[in-house]
């Protein structure tokens, strides 16, 4: 039920996003002798306001997404209600994270994509390290798993961010 509710969410406001962008009634008007250098320059900035749309399409996605999820509580206060909570912010971060990293291998030229590739990589041992030395300081304990996956998430948000600000055109 409740991951059913944050997917609700999520898609009502990607759908909500795309509708707002697909108005695109533009007019230009064209002078006859000039068409062609129009044409030319209509063609590279229609490119360039697209990536920048999507750029600003998915900040504000990102956005939205990080307003819902603070808005969401625990069932209640035991271990077990708040690691669910951060499972599913954990998993609503990472989806987003890999939908963002799909758009930019269509966005971004082979050597841009190698070069995010390797970034990447070491973003994700980064990550996975710094979540593990953060719950060592619980091991053992009920906390140690909630900590691990609370700092998974909080990193996880950060790159998605990163990703759109840095890589999206």
């Amino acid at each position: 039920m409740y991951n059913r509710r944050i997917l609700l969410v999520l898609f009502t406001v990607a759908v909500g996003a795309m509708a707002a962008c697909g108005n695109t009634n533009h007019s230009i008007v064209i002078e006859p002798e000039s068409e062609s250098a129009i044409e030319e320059t209509s063609a590279s900035t229609s490119d360039d306001e697209f990536t920048e749309s999507q750029r600003i399409e998915y900040l504000q996605k990102l956005n939205a997404t990080k307003k819902e999820l603070e808005q969401v509580e625990p069932t209640d206060s035991s271990t077990y209600a708040l690691k669910a909570v951060e499972n599913d912010r954990w998993e609503t971060w990472d989806n987003i994270l890999n939908e963002i990293y799909g758009m930019l291998k269509e966005q971004l030229s082979p050597k841009e994509m190698d070069q995010l590739r390797e970034e990447q990589r070491n973003w994700l041992t980064y990550r996975d390290e710094s979540a593990l030395e953060a719950s060592l300081q619980y091991k053992g304990g009920t906390q140690e798993h909630l900590e691990y996956v609370a700092v998974l998430a909080n990193l996880t948000e950060e790159r998605c961010y990163e990703l759109v600000e840095n890589y999206m055109k």
